[in-house]
Protein backbone atom coordinates (compact mmCIF):
# COMPACT_ATOMS: atom_id res chain seq x y z
CA UNK A 1 0.00 0.00 0.00
CA UNK A 2 2.72 2.24 0.72
CA UNK A 3 4.19 1.51 -2.67
CA UNK A 4 1.07 2.54 -4.15
CA UNK A 5 0.55 5.68 -1.84
CA UNK A 6 3.79 7.14 -3.10
CA UNK A 7 2.91 6.67 -6.83
CA UNK A 8 -0.56 8.26 -6.46
CA UNK A 9 0.94 11.31 -4.94
CA UNK A 10 3.49 11.42 -7.05
CA UNK A 11 1.11 11.40 -9.76
CA UNK A 12 -1.10 14.17 -8.44
CA UNK A 13 2.05 16.57 -7.46
CA UNK A 14 2.64 16.23 -11.37
CA UNK A 15 -0.68 16.70 -12.47
CA UNK A 16 -1.01 20.21 -10.43
CA UNK A 17 2.99 21.45 -11.44
CA UNK A 18 1.93 20.54 -14.92
CA UNK A 19 -1.71 22.38 -14.96
CA UNK A 20 0.04 25.61 -14.49
CA UNK A 21 1.31 24.98 -18.36
CA UNK A 22 -2.65 24.32 -19.39
CA UNK A 23 -3.94 26.97 -21.62
CA UNK A 24 -7.21 28.72 -20.17
CA UNK A 25 -9.82 30.04 -22.14
CA UNK A 26 -13.49 30.65 -22.28
CA UNK A 27 -14.18 28.48 -25.39
CA UNK A 28 -11.95 26.22 -28.08
CA UNK A 29 -11.34 28.38 -31.15
CA UNK A 30 -14.51 27.29 -32.89
CA UNK A 31 -15.30 27.19 -36.88
CA UNK A 32 -18.73 28.88 -37.07
CA UNK A 33 -18.19 29.51 -40.81
CA UNK A 34 -18.47 33.21 -40.52
CA UNK A 35 -16.16 36.14 -40.25
CA UNK A 36 -17.09 39.39 -39.10
CA UNK A 37 -15.56 42.60 -40.07
CA UNK A 38 -15.83 45.96 -37.65
CA UNK A 39 -14.76 48.54 -40.33
CA UNK A 40 -13.38 52.42 -38.32
CA UNK A 41 -13.12 55.30 -40.70
CA UNK A 42 -11.90 58.67 -39.13
CA UNK A 43 -14.23 60.88 -37.67
CA UNK A 44 -16.39 63.96 -39.92
CA UNK A 45 -15.51 61.81 -42.70
CA UNK A 46 -18.67 61.68 -45.42
CA UNK A 47 -20.85 58.41 -45.89
CA UNK A 48 -19.08 57.94 -49.69
CA UNK A 49 -16.03 58.13 -47.83
CA UNK A 50 -16.79 54.71 -45.79
CA UNK A 51 -18.58 53.33 -48.76
CA UNK A 52 -15.13 53.65 -50.90
CA UNK A 53 -13.02 51.67 -47.92
CA UNK A 54 -15.79 49.16 -47.64
CA UNK A 55 -15.59 48.38 -51.61
CA UNK A 56 -11.76 48.07 -51.35
CA UNK A 57 -12.36 45.38 -48.34
CA UNK A 58 -14.67 43.59 -50.01
CA UNK A 59 -11.94 43.37 -52.98
CA UNK A 60 -9.87 41.49 -50.51
CA UNK A 61 -12.73 38.99 -49.90
CA UNK A 62 -13.57 38.44 -53.60
CA UNK A 63 -10.32 36.10 -54.59
CA UNK A 64 -11.71 33.75 -51.03
CA UNK A 65 -15.21 34.20 -52.62
CA UNK A 66 -13.86 33.18 -56.38
CA UNK A 67 -12.28 29.96 -55.22
CA UNK A 68 -15.24 29.21 -53.16
CA UNK A 69 -14.16 28.95 -49.38
CA UNK A 70 -16.10 32.14 -48.79
CA UNK A 71 -19.82 31.87 -49.40
CA UNK A 72 -21.16 35.10 -49.34
CA UNK A 73 -20.29 39.08 -48.48
CA UNK A 74 -22.87 41.42 -46.57
CA UNK A 75 -21.62 45.20 -46.07
CA UNK A 76 -23.27 47.45 -44.07
CA UNK A 77 -22.42 51.24 -44.24
CA UNK A 78 -23.04 53.73 -41.86
CA UNK A 79 -23.66 51.47 -39.29
CA UNK A 80 -25.69 52.53 -36.32
CA UNK A 81 -26.09 55.88 -38.00
CA UNK A 82 -22.35 56.93 -37.71
CA UNK A 83 -21.03 57.75 -41.25
CA UNK A 84 -17.81 56.41 -40.64
CA UNK A 85 -19.17 53.06 -39.01
CA UNK A 86 -19.41 49.84 -41.33
CA UNK A 87 -20.07 46.33 -40.69
CA UNK A 88 -19.26 43.09 -42.62
CA UNK A 89 -20.15 39.38 -42.15
CA UNK A 90 -18.61 37.10 -44.40
CA UNK A 91 -20.46 33.87 -44.64
CA UNK A 92 -18.10 30.69 -45.23
CA UNK A 93 -18.73 27.36 -47.74
CA UNK A 94 -19.88 24.90 -45.67
CA UNK A 95 -17.74 22.78 -43.78
CA UNK A 96 -17.33 20.03 -46.20
CA UNK A 97 -16.31 22.29 -49.04
CA UNK A 98 -13.48 24.01 -48.00
CA UNK A 99 -10.16 22.61 -46.78
CA UNK A 100 -8.92 25.11 -44.48
CA UNK A 101 -10.72 26.49 -41.05
CA UNK A 102 -12.04 30.12 -40.27
CA UNK A 103 -9.13 30.74 -38.70
CA UNK A 104 -6.61 30.42 -41.54
CA UNK A 105 -9.25 32.16 -43.74
CA UNK A 106 -9.97 35.12 -41.17
CA UNK A 107 -5.60 35.25 -40.84
CA UNK A 108 -5.42 35.96 -44.99
CA UNK A 109 -8.57 38.42 -44.33
CA UNK A 110 -6.66 40.41 -42.10
CA UNK A 111 -3.05 40.19 -43.78
CA UNK A 112 -4.86 42.06 -46.85
CA UNK A 113 -6.93 44.32 -44.75
CA UNK A 114 -3.08 45.69 -44.25
CA UNK A 115 -3.25 47.13 -47.94
CA UNK A 116 -6.69 49.64 -46.77
CA UNK A 117 -5.02 52.45 -45.66
CA UNK A 118 -7.40 55.57 -44.24
CA UNK A 119 -9.92 52.72 -41.64
CA UNK A 120 -9.15 50.34 -39.29
CA UNK A 121 -10.49 46.93 -39.88
CA UNK A 122 -11.00 44.58 -37.05
CA UNK A 123 -12.04 40.74 -37.39
CA UNK A 124 -14.64 39.17 -34.94
CA UNK A 125 -15.13 35.47 -34.64
CA UNK A 126 -17.75 34.85 -33.06
CA UNK A 127 -18.41 32.10 -30.23
CA UNK A 128 -21.11 29.72 -29.26
CA UNK A 129 -21.91 31.22 -25.87
CA UNK A 130 -23.64 34.40 -27.26
CA UNK A 131 -21.31 36.81 -25.24
CA UNK A 132 -21.37 40.55 -25.48
CA UNK A 133 -18.32 41.69 -26.81
CA UNK A 134 -16.80 37.58 -27.62
CA UNK A 135 -14.72 36.77 -31.02
CA UNK A 136 -12.77 39.87 -30.44
CA UNK A 137 -9.80 38.49 -28.28
CA UNK A 138 -8.61 39.92 -25.60
CA UNK A 139 -10.94 43.20 -24.33
CA UNK A 140 -9.64 45.67 -21.20
CA UNK A 141 -10.52 48.42 -19.43
CA UNK A 142 -8.35 51.23 -17.67
CA UNK A 143 -11.00 52.66 -15.23
CA UNK A 144 -9.28 55.47 -12.85
CA UNK A 145 -10.98 59.51 -12.26
CA UNK A 146 -9.14 61.53 -15.62
CA UNK A 147 -9.70 60.65 -19.34
CA UNK A 148 -6.59 62.40 -20.11
CA UNK A 149 -4.02 60.41 -17.58
CA UNK A 150 -6.34 56.76 -18.33
CA UNK A 151 -5.47 57.43 -22.55
CA UNK A 152 -2.03 58.40 -21.70
CA UNK A 153 -1.40 54.93 -19.60
CA UNK A 154 -2.88 53.28 -22.77
CA UNK A 155 -1.30 54.42 -25.51
CA UNK A 156 1.94 53.39 -23.70
CA UNK A 157 0.10 49.90 -22.84
CA UNK A 158 -1.05 49.79 -26.51
CA UNK A 159 2.89 50.32 -27.11
CA UNK A 160 3.63 47.39 -24.99
CA UNK A 161 1.41 45.05 -27.00
CA UNK A 162 2.41 46.04 -30.56
CA UNK A 163 5.68 45.09 -29.70
CA UNK A 164 4.67 41.33 -28.41
CA UNK A 165 3.90 39.31 -31.62
CA UNK A 166 1.72 36.95 -29.93
CA UNK A 167 -0.80 39.73 -29.88
CA UNK A 168 -2.25 40.98 -33.51
CA UNK A 169 -4.27 44.04 -34.16
CA UNK A 170 -4.72 46.00 -30.80
CA UNK A 171 -7.47 48.72 -30.66
CA UNK A 172 -7.87 51.58 -28.66
CA UNK A 173 -10.99 52.78 -27.65
CA UNK A 174 -10.35 55.80 -26.64
CA UNK A 175 -9.48 58.31 -30.23
CA UNK A 176 -9.56 61.65 -30.60
CA UNK A 177 -10.24 62.44 -33.47
CA UNK A 178 -13.45 64.12 -33.28
CA UNK A 179 -13.75 68.11 -34.08
CA UNK A 180 -15.06 70.33 -31.47
CA UNK A 181 -15.61 73.92 -30.90
CA UNK A 182 -15.14 75.40 -28.31
CA UNK A 183 -16.41 79.40 -27.12
CA UNK A 184 -13.69 81.19 -25.09
CA UNK A 185 -15.59 84.16 -23.31
CA UNK A 186 -14.07 87.23 -21.99
CA UNK A 187 -16.21 87.66 -18.98
CA UNK A 188 -14.22 91.11 -17.99
CA UNK A 189 -15.19 92.79 -21.61
CA UNK A 190 -18.61 91.20 -22.44
CA UNK A 191 -19.18 93.09 -19.13
CA UNK A 192 -17.55 96.46 -20.28
CA UNK A 193 -19.98 95.93 -23.36
CA UNK A 194 -23.46 95.48 -20.86
CA UNK A 195 -23.54 91.53 -22.48
CA UNK A 196 -25.77 89.00 -20.61
CA UNK A 197 -23.46 86.09 -20.86
CA UNK A 198 -26.51 83.90 -19.55
CA UNK A 199 -28.52 84.29 -23.20
CA UNK A 200 -25.24 83.81 -25.12
CA UNK A 201 -26.37 79.94 -25.33
CA UNK A 202 -30.08 80.71 -26.81
CA UNK A 203 -28.52 83.38 -29.73
CA UNK A 204 -26.30 79.62 -30.58
CA UNK A 205 -29.23 77.98 -30.61
CA UNK A 206 -31.90 80.09 -32.39
CA UNK A 207 -29.00 80.79 -35.37
CA UNK A 208 -27.74 77.12 -35.47
CA UNK A 209 -31.09 75.08 -34.75
CA UNK A 210 -33.69 77.34 -33.40
CA UNK A 211 -35.49 77.61 -30.44
CA UNK A 212 -38.93 77.39 -28.89
CA UNK A 213 -39.90 80.76 -27.11
CA UNK A 214 -43.42 80.32 -26.84
CA UNK A 215 -46.68 78.25 -27.27
CA UNK A 216 -50.31 79.07 -28.60
CA UNK A 217 -53.37 77.50 -28.09
CA UNK A 218 -55.98 77.38 -31.52
CA UNK A 219 -58.96 74.87 -30.71
CA UNK A 220 -57.78 73.40 -28.23
CA UNK A 221 -54.92 72.35 -30.14
CA UNK A 222 -51.48 73.86 -29.05
CA UNK A 223 -48.57 75.33 -31.17
CA UNK A 224 -44.71 76.01 -30.51
CA UNK A 225 -43.70 79.41 -31.65
CA UNK A 226 -39.50 78.50 -33.03
CA UNK A 227 -37.42 81.28 -33.29
CA UNK A 228 -35.33 80.60 -36.22
CA UNK A 229 -33.24 82.21 -38.69
CA UNK A 230 -34.85 82.88 -42.05
CA UNK A 231 -31.74 82.14 -44.09
CA UNK A 232 -28.28 79.95 -43.60
CA UNK A 233 -26.18 82.57 -41.55
CA UNK A 234 -23.56 79.80 -40.59
CA UNK A 235 -21.87 77.92 -43.51
CA UNK A 236 -18.49 78.14 -41.66
CA UNK A 237 -17.39 78.02 -37.93
CA UNK A 238 -16.05 81.35 -38.50
CA UNK A 239 -19.43 82.61 -38.73
CA UNK A 240 -20.52 81.81 -35.74
CA UNK A 241 -18.26 84.84 -34.39
CA UNK A 242 -19.84 87.31 -36.50
CA UNK A 243 -23.51 86.52 -34.56
CA UNK A 244 -24.75 89.46 -32.48
CA UNK A 245 -26.36 89.56 -29.67
CA UNK A 246 -28.06 92.43 -28.00
CA UNK A 247 -26.02 94.72 -24.89
CA UNK A 248 -27.98 96.39 -22.44
CA UNK A 249 -28.14 99.68 -24.32
CA UNK A 250 -29.57 97.68 -26.98
CA UNK A 251 -26.81 98.22 -29.50
CA UNK A 252 -26.17 94.95 -31.11
CA UNK A 253 -22.99 93.53 -30.69
CA UNK A 254 -20.97 91.00 -32.48
CA UNK A 255 -19.77 88.26 -30.45
CA UNK A 256 -16.09 88.46 -31.48
CA UNK A 257 -15.71 91.46 -29.77
CA UNK A 258 -15.66 89.19 -26.31
CA UNK A 259 -15.72 85.85 -27.28
CA UNK A 260 -13.17 83.65 -29.70
CA UNK A 261 -13.79 80.32 -30.95
CA UNK A 262 -11.20 77.55 -30.71
CA UNK A 263 -11.04 73.95 -32.72
CA UNK A 264 -10.10 71.14 -30.75
CA UNK A 265 -10.08 67.20 -31.03
CA UNK A 266 -11.93 65.25 -28.23
CA UNK A 267 -13.45 61.32 -28.32
CA UNK A 268 -16.30 61.07 -29.82
CA UNK A 269 -17.91 58.86 -26.92
CA UNK A 270 -16.91 58.59 -23.40
CA UNK A 271 -17.46 55.13 -21.72
CA UNK A 272 -17.52 54.13 -17.49
CA UNK A 273 -16.82 50.76 -16.43
CA UNK A 274 -17.59 49.87 -12.54
CA UNK A 275 -18.72 53.07 -12.28
CA UNK A 276 -15.68 54.97 -13.17
CA UNK A 277 -14.50 56.70 -16.23
CA UNK A 278 -12.68 54.12 -18.59
CA UNK A 279 -11.07 53.96 -21.80
CA UNK A 280 -11.19 50.31 -23.73
CA UNK A 281 -8.76 48.01 -24.86
CA UNK A 282 -9.00 45.29 -27.19
CA UNK A 283 -6.25 43.23 -28.63
CA UNK A 284 -6.49 40.37 -31.40
CA UNK A 285 -4.77 36.99 -30.47
CA UNK A 286 -2.45 34.31 -32.06
CA UNK A 287 -3.14 30.84 -31.59
CA UNK A 288 0.27 30.88 -29.72
CA UNK A 289 -1.61 32.69 -26.94
CA UNK A 290 -4.50 31.77 -24.98
CA UNK A 291 -7.51 34.30 -23.54
CA UNK A 292 -6.03 33.36 -19.75
CA UNK A 293 -2.83 33.87 -20.43
CA UNK A 294 -3.32 36.69 -22.45
CA UNK A 295 -5.54 38.60 -19.43
CA UNK A 296 -2.25 37.63 -17.58
CA UNK A 297 0.49 39.21 -19.55
CA UNK A 298 -1.40 42.54 -19.67
CA UNK A 299 -1.99 42.45 -16.23
CA UNK A 300 1.37 41.90 -15.76
CA UNK A 301 2.42 45.02 -18.26
CA UNK A 302 -0.50 47.38 -16.18
CA UNK A 303 0.83 46.94 -12.99
CA UNK A 304 3.91 49.08 -13.82
CA UNK A 305 2.05 51.74 -15.73
CA UNK A 306 -1.14 52.55 -13.71
CA UNK A 307 -1.33 55.06 -10.99
CA UNK A 308 -3.11 54.27 -7.46
CA UNK A 309 -6.23 55.72 -8.89
CA UNK A 310 -6.33 53.46 -11.74
CA UNK A 311 -6.95 49.73 -12.20
CA UNK A 312 -7.11 46.70 -15.03
CA UNK A 313 -11.15 45.75 -15.51
CA UNK A 314 -11.32 42.75 -17.93
CA UNK A 315 -14.55 42.93 -20.03
CA UNK A 316 -16.25 40.90 -22.00
CA UNK A 317 -15.07 37.37 -23.07
CA UNK A 318 -12.16 37.82 -20.00
CA UNK A 319 -14.45 39.20 -17.76
CA UNK A 320 -16.96 35.68 -17.92
CA UNK A 321 -13.48 33.30 -17.98
CA UNK A 322 -12.94 35.39 -15.03
CA UNK A 323 -16.38 34.73 -13.51
CA UNK A 324 -16.52 31.01 -14.43
CA UNK A 325 -12.54 30.26 -13.29
CA UNK A 326 -13.64 31.39 -9.85
CA UNK A 327 -16.84 29.48 -9.85
CA UNK A 328 -15.10 26.21 -10.92
CA UNK A 329 -13.43 25.61 -8.03
CA UNK A 330 -16.62 26.97 -5.76
CA UNK A 331 -18.61 24.41 -7.79
CA UNK A 332 -16.36 21.24 -7.35
CA UNK A 333 -16.30 22.06 -3.55
CA UNK A 334 -20.21 22.30 -3.56
CA UNK A 335 -20.28 18.98 -5.51
CA UNK A 336 -17.89 16.86 -3.69
CA UNK A 337 -19.55 17.70 -0.49
CA UNK A 338 -23.10 16.56 -1.80
CA UNK A 339 -21.25 13.34 -2.96
CA UNK A 340 -19.59 12.75 0.94
CA UNK A 341 -22.76 13.67 2.65
CA UNK A 342 -25.07 11.25 0.09
CA UNK A 343 -22.28 8.26 0.63
CA UNK A 344 -21.85 9.02 3.82
CA UNK A 345 -26.02 8.31 4.36
CA UNK A 346 -26.09 5.38 1.74
CA UNK A 347 -22.87 3.41 3.70
CA UNK A 348 -23.55 4.79 7.21
CA UNK A 349 -20.07 5.69 7.48
CA UNK A 350 -18.02 8.65 6.61
CA UNK A 351 -15.08 6.10 5.92
CA UNK A 352 -16.59 4.70 2.94
CA UNK A 353 -17.21 8.10 1.86
CA UNK A 354 -13.94 9.24 1.54
CA UNK A 355 -12.67 5.82 0.39
CA UNK A 356 -15.07 6.04 -2.41
CA UNK A 357 -13.46 10.10 -3.21
CA UNK A 358 -9.83 8.98 -2.82
CA UNK A 359 -9.55 8.55 -6.35
CA UNK A 360 -11.27 12.15 -7.58
CA UNK A 361 -7.80 14.02 -7.09
CA UNK A 362 -6.46 10.92 -9.78
CA UNK A 363 -9.13 11.17 -12.10
CA UNK A 364 -8.75 15.03 -11.94
CA UNK A 365 -5.09 14.10 -12.48
CA UNK A 366 -5.74 11.61 -15.73
CA UNK A 367 -7.88 14.59 -17.42
CA UNK A 368 -5.71 17.57 -17.15
CA UNK A 369 -2.81 14.91 -18.77
CA UNK A 370 -5.61 14.33 -20.98
CA UNK A 371 -6.16 17.79 -22.09
CA UNK A 372 -1.95 18.27 -22.29
CA UNK A 373 -1.26 15.54 -24.27
CA UNK A 374 -4.15 16.69 -26.90
CA UNK A 375 -3.20 20.45 -27.05
CA UNK A 376 -6.84 20.68 -25.44
CA UNK A 377 -7.77 23.73 -22.94
CA UNK A 378 -9.52 24.32 -20.04
CA UNK A 379 -12.59 25.66 -21.08
CA UNK A 380 -16.63 25.62 -20.43
CA UNK A 381 -16.95 22.48 -22.79
CA UNK A 382 -13.67 20.53 -20.25
CA UNK A 383 -15.08 21.76 -17.03
CA UNK A 384 -18.18 20.03 -17.88
CA UNK A 385 -16.40 16.39 -18.66
CA UNK A 386 -14.61 17.01 -15.49
CA UNK A 387 -17.78 17.14 -13.60
CA UNK A 388 -18.62 14.30 -15.65
CA UNK A 389 -15.88 12.32 -14.71
CA UNK A 390 -16.23 12.96 -11.19
CA UNK A 391 -19.35 11.25 -11.21
CA UNK A 392 -17.87 7.99 -13.25
CA UNK A 393 -15.41 7.53 -11.26
CA UNK A 394 -17.09 7.58 -8.21
CA UNK A 395 -19.81 5.42 -9.19
CA UNK A 396 -16.77 3.05 -9.94
CA UNK A 397 -15.26 3.31 -6.48
CA UNK A 398 -19.14 2.47 -5.15
CA UNK A 399 -19.13 -0.92 -6.66
CA UNK A 400 -15.63 -1.70 -5.13
CA UNK A 401 -16.41 -0.39 -1.82
CA UNK A 402 -20.38 -1.23 -1.13
CA UNK A 403 -19.48 -5.45 -2.21
CA UNK A 404 -15.98 -5.05 0.09
CA UNK A 405 -18.63 -4.03 3.04
CA UNK A 406 -20.95 -6.82 2.70
CA UNK A 407 -18.25 -9.75 2.40
CA UNK A 408 -17.08 -7.92 5.73
CA UNK A 409 -20.30 -8.10 7.26
CA UNK A 410 -20.14 -11.94 6.80
CA UNK A 411 -17.00 -11.81 8.87
CA UNK A 412 -14.49 -11.77 5.95
CA UNK A 413 -10.84 -9.70 6.67
CA UNK A 414 -10.30 -6.44 5.39
CA UNK A 415 -8.03 -7.58 2.61
CA UNK A 416 -9.97 -10.93 1.85
CA UNK A 417 -12.85 -8.84 1.66
CA UNK A 418 -11.92 -5.78 -1.05
CA UNK A 419 -9.32 -8.05 -2.31
CA UNK A 420 -12.71 -10.21 -4.00
CA UNK A 421 -14.40 -7.26 -4.16
CA UNK A 422 -11.59 -6.03 -6.55
CA UNK A 423 -11.74 -9.28 -8.27
CA UNK A 424 -15.61 -9.10 -8.74
CA UNK A 425 -16.01 -5.76 -9.73
CA UNK A 426 -13.62 -5.76 -12.09
CA UNK A 427 -15.77 -6.64 -15.10
CA UNK A 428 -18.44 -3.89 -14.89
CA UNK A 429 -15.94 -1.29 -13.86
CA UNK A 430 -14.65 -1.98 -17.00
CA UNK A 431 -17.85 -2.59 -19.03
CA UNK A 432 -18.78 1.15 -17.67
CA UNK A 433 -15.14 2.32 -19.14
CA UNK A 434 -15.35 1.00 -21.92
CA UNK A 435 -18.85 1.55 -23.12
CA UNK A 436 -18.22 5.42 -21.98
CA UNK A 437 -15.37 5.63 -23.97
CA UNK A 438 -16.50 4.18 -27.03
CA UNK A 439 -19.93 6.57 -26.70
CA UNK A 440 -17.44 9.70 -26.26
CA UNK A 441 -14.93 8.15 -29.58
CA UNK A 442 -17.56 10.56 -31.69
CA UNK A 443 -17.06 13.56 -29.77
CA UNK A 444 -13.09 12.93 -30.62
CA UNK A 445 -13.95 12.43 -34.41
CA UNK A 446 -16.63 14.76 -34.66
CA UNK A 447 -16.49 17.08 -37.78
CA UNK A 448 -18.16 20.13 -38.85
CA UNK A 449 -20.47 22.89 -36.93
CA UNK A 450 -19.34 22.74 -32.74
CA UNK A 451 -16.65 19.97 -33.56
CA UNK A 452 -13.66 21.68 -31.02
CA UNK A 453 -16.37 22.16 -28.35
CA UNK A 454 -17.19 18.15 -28.53
CA UNK A 455 -13.78 17.59 -29.51
CA UNK A 456 -12.16 18.55 -25.55
CA UNK A 457 -15.38 17.13 -24.30
CA UNK A 458 -14.84 13.61 -25.87
CA UNK A 459 -10.89 13.92 -24.87
CA UNK A 460 -11.52 14.07 -21.19
CA UNK A 461 -14.39 11.25 -21.16
CA UNK A 462 -11.85 9.21 -23.65
CA UNK A 463 -8.57 10.17 -22.21
CA UNK A 464 -9.11 11.11 -18.51
CA UNK A 465 -11.74 7.76 -17.72
CA UNK A 466 -9.48 5.86 -19.87
CA UNK A 467 -6.50 6.69 -17.46
CA UNK A 468 -9.15 7.18 -13.96
CA UNK A 469 -10.48 3.41 -14.21
CA UNK A 470 -6.79 2.18 -14.14
CA UNK A 471 -6.13 4.78 -11.02
CA UNK A 472 -9.63 3.23 -9.77
CA UNK A 473 -8.50 -0.41 -9.93
CA UNK A 474 -5.52 0.42 -7.82
CA UNK A 475 -6.07 3.51 -5.50
CA UNK A 476 -9.62 2.25 -4.38
CA UNK A 477 -8.57 -0.68 -2.70
CA UNK A 478 -5.21 0.60 -1.00
CA UNK A 479 -7.69 3.62 0.51
CA UNK A 480 -9.63 0.69 1.67
CA UNK A 481 -6.73 -1.56 3.21
CA UNK A 482 -5.39 1.76 5.02
CA UNK A 483 -8.93 3.16 5.96
CA UNK A 484 -11.15 0.63 6.45
CA UNK A 485 -9.80 -0.88 9.65
CA UNK A 486 -10.95 2.46 11.38
CA UNK A 487 -14.78 1.48 10.34
CA UNK A 488 -15.51 -1.25 12.26
CA UNK A 489 -18.01 -3.96 10.19
CA UNK A 490 -21.88 -4.51 11.26
CA UNK A 491 -20.87 -8.14 11.89
CA UNK A 492 -18.15 -7.32 14.32
CA UNK A 493 -20.18 -4.89 15.91
CA UNK A 494 -22.75 -7.48 16.24
CA UNK A 495 -20.15 -9.64 18.14
CA UNK A 496 -18.85 -7.13 20.17
CA UNK A 497 -22.55 -6.10 21.69
CA UNK A 498 -23.06 -10.56 21.82
CA UNK A 499 -20.45 -10.31 24.42
CA UNK A 500 -20.77 -7.51 25.78
CA UNK A 501 -24.47 -8.85 26.69
CA UNK A 502 -22.94 -12.27 27.91
CA UNK A 503 -20.55 -11.00 30.36
CA UNK A 504 -23.60 -8.97 32.29
CA UNK A 505 -24.94 -11.04 35.04
CA UNK A 506 -28.45 -11.95 35.01
CA UNK A 507 -31.20 -11.21 38.18
CA UNK A 508 -33.25 -13.60 39.83
CA UNK A 509 -35.98 -15.46 37.39
CA UNK A 510 -38.90 -14.31 38.76
CA UNK A 511 -41.12 -16.02 41.17
CA UNK A 512 -43.13 -18.93 40.14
Amino acid sequence: PILSVAVAVIFALLAVASAGSLRQELTPPEDRAVVLLSVQAPQSVSLDYTDGKMREIEAVVEPLRASGEVRSVFAISGRGGQDNSGFIVVTLANWADRTRSQQDIAAEITAGLRGVIGVRTFAIQPNSLGIRGAGQGLTVALVGDDYGRLADVATVLVEKLEADPRFGQIRLGYDTTQPQLFVEIDRARAEDLGVEIDGLGEAFQAVLDGSTVGTIFLDDDSYDIDLVATSDPVNDPGDLERIFVTSDDGQMVPISSFASLTERAVAPELTREAQSRSVSITAALTPELALGDALSEVQAMADDLLGEDMRLVPLAEAATLGETSSGLVFTFAIAIAVVFLVLSAQFESFVSAVIVLATVPLGLACAIFALLLTGGSLNVYSQIGLVLLVGIMAKNGILIVEFADQLRERGRSVRDAIEEAATVRLRPVMMTMIATVLGGLPLVLAQGAGAEAREVLGWIIVGGLGLATVTTLYITPVAYLLLARFARSRAAETEILRAELAGVPRGPEPAE
